[in-house]
């Protein structure tokens, strides 16, 4: 297949997996990559008819789909702008989103629909459904006797039945603007990353490299938000280039949901956050590790091994047992959960990228995966590290090549604030390198605490120990009035099964800190622990909506 042109990838594997199953809404017939190209075909008729141009903004918002997808697809190789959108944005930030893309279609899911107002997005030509793709907003009059006559112009332009060979588009300009990816629905926050084909190819081509066991045929299950770039390149565009079979779940990926889409569907790879990976491991494996017997026969000779066996089995085939490896990102993993992992010899890794790179940085095979490290730098990238010594002395981590975006739309302010003349994108993360070239993540730059005597404190690795205690599903460390202060929320689970109120509660709060602070050094040890009530909020990617809490309420009183 060709490497050199993005369009021609989707081309070429429309062509040459015509007869293969493609996507699959959940518990749904699927759609084969036949009746994709024809549907794809019958939305670039609309798009001529609508004088839609190369280089048009066209939006989609909804749930991850079969017909996402192919909406997906047909806007990029027609030579449009892809802006997906987050259906979990509220409507008033969708109707910002839409109106700052300068978006001239829209693509939306029916619950996301209900909740629109097309008056507030007057720059539309229309709106179209995606469960059905059927036209339910139209200020234009062509575009509304374009939609009529589809079936018309279809018939006429392929007479004799829409055929393999009538598969074929345009090439692009490799460097030509591809998709509009917005980091946040809140009007002050939102930056549009404007990632070209040169960015969506290179991440393409990292794939194919780096995972050549995947083929057509195989199967994944689309749990990520395709709204997101690192489940849209890694969940949905390198299984459709290559012919696999892509399973949208169409729903809350709910723990249930997942154990029975992983049992029936036994995908061939797995794409994850660590939420997902930690609630396994808390709520099946952890009570058994934590009970005396256990803890004896894993540190009895043999036996131990027959116990960690046991465990690894039970947990790949909760995983369906089939796939090849799980390649967790978006997020830190907890520490302790993932040297689990690595003892029981879990076919897992951890990848680190970020939308402004389309989203890959850098990755290494789960054979070579080194604990606590998220990979070496890919291919067509280079990375360094702000600092005297990369290996020894921690500073933010800086990438160049060709998964850089092209800027921020309509905001060359902050496209100066992280990326340079010369093409070093600033991520903002901070981090180690060691000779091998392992990255270690450190933690966010915006989130570093200075200790009273010029220590960095990082939270990220405070509150990854605060994780790991007994009782604690979250928290989250900041810095208050010159001290170190945690929020805790527990898991709530585990204190109604022992029957635990809130004045036990508080005196395993008050244990929490003991022990955690034991395991600190002096200058940055937790003065004060709160207790979270509520769940934290979290983004599509159910990473801790940090923003949200950069200070501790007032009426709060500390618990410890």
């Amino acid at each position: 297949m060709s490497t050199n042109s993005f369009i021609a990838n989707i081309e070429e594997s429309l062509k040459y997996h015509w007869d293969y199953p493609a996507l699959s809404d959940y518990k749904a017939e699927p759609k084969y990559y036949s009746a994709v190209a024809k549907q794809i075909a019958r939305i670039h008729i609309f798009f001529e008819e609508c004088n839609i141009k190369k280089g048009d903004k066209i939006a989609l918002c909804g749930r991850n789909s079969a017909n996402w997808a192919i909406s997906f697809f047909a806007i990029i190789s027609y030579g449009a702008v892809a802006v997906p959108i987050l259906h979990e944005f509220k409507p008033e930030s969708i109707h910002h989103l839409v109106n700052h893309s300068e978006a001239k279609l829209l693509f939306v899911g029916d619950v996301v629909w209900e909740g629109l107002d097309e008056k507030q997005m007057g720059d539309l030509y229309a709106i179209i459904l995606m469960p059905d793709f059927s036209l339910v907003s139209c200020a234009s009059h062509s575009c509304r006797k374009a939609y009529q006559k589809i079936d018309q112009r279809f018939q006429k332009k392929y007479p004799k039945g829409f055929r393999r060979e009538n598969v074929k588009y345009e090439r692009e300009n490799i460097d030509d603007l591809a998709i509009i990816n917005y980091t946040s629905g809140t009007t002050s926050l939102s930056k549009g990353v404007m990632l070209s084909y040169k960015a969506l190819n290179s991440n393409l081509m990292f794939a194919k490299e780096v995972l050549p066991e995947m083929s057509a045929g195989m199967n994944i299950i689309s749990m990520l938000p395709m709204a997101h770039m690192y489940g849209m390149s890694f969940e949905i565009i390198f299984e459709f280039m290559i012919g696999m079979h892509i399973h949208f779940l169409t729903r809350v990926p709910s723990p249930k949901i997942v154990a029975e889409a992983f049992e029936s569907v036994k995908p061939d790879l797995i794409i994850a956050v660590p939420l997902i990976i930690e609630k396994i491991y808390k709520s099946k494996i952890k009570p058994m590790l934590d009970k005396t017997l256990i803890k004896i026969l894993l540190n009895t000779p043999i036996i131990d091994n027959v116990i960690k066996h046991k465990i690894l089995s039970s947990l790949n085939d909760a995983f369906g047992g089939r796939f090849y490896e799980i390649i967790i990102g978006g997020a830190a993993i907890n520490q302790e959960v993932e040297a689990f992992f690595k003892k029981i010899g879990l076919r897992y890794t951890i990848g680190y990228g970020m939308t402004e790179c389309a989203p890959i940085i850098t990755y290494a095979d789960w054979k070579t995966h080194k604990l606590n490290s998220c990979g070496r730098i890919t291919p067509r990238m280079e990375i360094k590290i702000d600092s005297e010594d990369s290996e020894t002395i921690v500073g933010e981590i800086l990438v160049k090549g060709d998964n850089v975006m092209m800027g921020y739309y309509k905001n060359q302010e902050a496209t100066r604030d992280v990326l340079s003349e010369d093409g070093w994108l600033r991520t903002g993360d901070l981090g180690l390198m060691d000779k091998e070239g392992n990255l270690f993540i450190k933690g966010r730059s915006k989130n570093m605490i200075l200790g009273a005597s010029g220590q960095n404190i990082y939270p990220e690795e405070i509150e990854d120990k605060l994780n790991s205690m007994e009782y604690v599903m979250e928290s989250i460390v900041l810095e208050q009035e010159g001290k170190i202060v945690a929020l805790v929320y527990l898991n709530q689970d585990m204190l109604d099964s022992e029957g635990i109120d809130i004045i036990k509660s508080k005196s395993i709060m008050k244990q929490i800190k003991e022990d955690v602070n034991k395991e600190l050094p002096s200058y940055c040890q937790i003065s004060y622990l709160y207790l979270q009530e509520e769940e934290f909020e979290k983004t599509p990617k159910r990473s801790i909506k940090r923003y949200l809490y950069t200070a501790i309420n007032q009426n709060k009183k500390p618990i410890s």
